[in-house]
């Protein structure tokens, strides 16, 4: 097996790498410190869409984790991004919150429900069915259908909550259509991401919780991964998956040497 260059630059999980249920996971603020003071390049990666940057910058900073707006890349983000490139200054119909929409409005996309180009289907904590109705018949009449990511569950604390990927499948029921789906494992949320901070794949990690999306991700997009368990995969659930992480660690407590 050939040998890996040094890593160079860091792409993390939030959920479940550096909190887990509104909680720091111990270490990761010492992580974060020593990411910022090294100066290496670093993005704290989310494939929820419903909060800004911004949003998410202050939810981190309440819980002692200092993690600046430009280092955070959500799925809404690379949604948006994504769009720029393909069909810039389009329109769309979205289902979503302020994550998506002001992505969206930052690239100069105009928000309609009037034969819109895009349906774009992101987290919510209210789908409303007759919003999920505009959308099927949005995109039978050839509005093409984009979702933020695959994710078919989310966490709260009565349990689990339908996401993207479940409300997705409903529409896709509905249409026959299957969405475009951004968001991780798409390679192209970390590819953007990595563009975004002027990295290279072979020279950067990935660090996440979840074997199919986070490990599944950073490995199509060719980096070295990290699994730590402070999140949804227990070593026990590895070995269900074709694919490995290059590195199980307990926690990021355990990567700080690593920088």
């Amino acid at each position: 097996m050939a040998e890996r260059k040094p890593i160079e630059s860091w792409l993390t999980d939030m959920d479940g790498v550096l909190m887990h249920e509104g909680v720091p996971v111990p270490g990761a603020d010492t992580f974060i410190h020593k990411l910022q003071s090294s100066g290496r390049p670093f993005l704290v990666l989310t494939n929820n869409s419903i909060y800004t940057a911004r949003d998410l910058h202050a939810r981190l900073s309440r819980i002692g984790l200092d993690v600046p707006v430009e280092n955070i890349w959500t799925s809404a983000l690379a949604t948006a991004k994504f769009l720029d490139d393909q069909h810039p200054g389009g329109s769309a119909y979205v289902i979503g919150e302020a994550g998506l929409t002001t992505a969206l409005h930052d690239v100069g996309y105009v928000l309609t429900d009037t034969e819109p180009d895009f349906v774009i289907l992101g987290e919510t904590r209210t789908y409303s069915f007759e919003a999920m109705t505009k959308a099927v018949r949005l995109i039978n009449n050839g509005a093409r259908f984009i979702a933020t990511n695959p994710d078919e569950t989310g966490p709260s604390a009565e349990g689990a909550l339908p996401a993207t990927g479940a409300v997705a499948a409903l529409i896709t029921k509905a249409t026959g259509k299957e969405p475009y789906f951004v968001g991780k494992p798409n390679p192209l949320m970390m590819r953007t991401g990595l563009n975004a901070i002027g990295a290279h794949s072979e020279t950067s990690a990935m660090i996440g919780d979840r074997m199919d999306t986070d490990i599944l991700a950073g490995l199509e997009a060719g980096m070295e991964t990290f699994l730590v368990l402070t999140g949804l995969t227990a070593t026990a659930d590895i070995d269900r998956f074709p694919y490995r992480p290059t590195h199980v660690k307990d926690s990021i407590a355990d990567l700080v040497d690593y920088i």
